[in-house]
């Protein structure tokens, strides 16, 4: 095991890309049966999806989380296979089932069951509720939360992502006041997301519940190395605080500064980004400057940091 502190990070929807795994699944006997067997468990084929697209329908909640989250475990697990292990994990939104694998508080198989009904709850709410989310840019997270408020009650602050960096959800009438006020009150720029819903809004509180009652039938052990949720940015072993949070996950903001800034009191060596995109190696670059990032998607940067870190 290569001797230094790492925190693994893993990137929730929006990081997946047509190919994602490809190369694990090709070169490697033991990631192409861990992504079939995957595939068995929640009675779905979607390896093709993830290596052929369309990226239309990759893109679809239902298929880009389990895909996220099969990708980020198969990554985790050749990274252990090089002694490449974390001393602390954390997941934006769906990573963070990653996250709990990792940290052996969630099996495999019963991660993969939540996140795969996870996805299927969170593509139903975006149709029967629909709203959106969009990035914040250049205003201060009080002023944020100010505009929120008048803009209407179904307008939150989804993502606490990095300084200067916010993302609201809500419906879309009060997106739309909700950008005007940012606004006038100093933002550079809002930008509208290509998502399919208000995620991490009051809109998704039905999904939540209904998610509610399966987390609530699976076993969460305690962490053997620490997690840091994302209901409060703070770091976790206990099983039953860490149910606690996730039973809110779906509908609360999730506090990813305070997440970094929770890692980098651990004293870390390094974050490296789990899964596809580079997301969160550029919000751990503007919160926690001080520590080296790394990103691993690809076989390619699995053997250069592997390389790299054993110099």
């Amino acid at each position: 095991m290569i001797n230094r502190r790492f925190a693994f990070v893993y990137p929730g929807q929006g990081s997946q890309y047509v190919g994602m795994a490809a190369d694990l699944w090709q070169t490697s006997p033991k990631y192409q049966h861990f992504l079939h067997e995957s595939e068995v468990t929640i009675d779905r084929q979607l390896t093709k999806i993830m290596f052929d697209g369309p990226a239309e329908v990759l893109k679809e909640t239902a298929n880009a989380q389990p895909a996220l989250y099969m990708h980020e475990v198969a990554l985790t697990r050749a990274l252990e296979d090089l002694g490449i292990r974390p001393v602390i994990v954390a997941g934006h939104s769906v990573g963070e089932y990653a996250a709990l694998t990792a940290a052996n508080v969630l099996d495999h198989g019963h991660a993969l069951w939540l996140v795969n009904q996870r996805g299927v709850l969170m593509g139903q709410a975006g149709k029967l509720s629909p709203g959106g989310m969009m990035a914040v840019i250049g205003l201060d997270d009080a002023q944020i939360v100010r505009c929120c408020l008048e803009a209407g009650e179904n307008v939150v602050v989804a993502n606490y992502n990095s300084p200067g960096q916010t993302i609201i959800s809500g419906d879309n009438a009060g997106l739309e006041k909700a950008a005007e006020l940012c606004k006038a009150a100093g933002a550079k720029r809002c930008l509208p997301l290509a998502v399919s819903g208000a995620f991490h809004s009051p809109l998704v509180r039905e999904a939540n519940a209904l998610l509610a009652e399966n987390i609530n039938k699976v076993t969460f052990e305690d962490a053997i190395i620490p997690v840091v949720t994302n209901y409060d940015g703070l770091a976790h072993s206990d099983g039953g605080e860490i149910r606690a949070n996730v039973l809110s996950q779906m509908e609360s903001s999730v506090q990813w500064t305070k997440t970094m800034q929770t890692i980098s009191d651990f004293g870390v060596d390094a974050i490296i980004e789990v899964g596809p995109g580079s997301v969160l190696a550029g919000l751990a670059k503007r919160t926690v400057p001080n520590i080296p990032v790394h990103q691993v998607s690809t076989l390619e940067q699995l053997h250069s940091l592997g390389i790299l870190l054993n110099q």
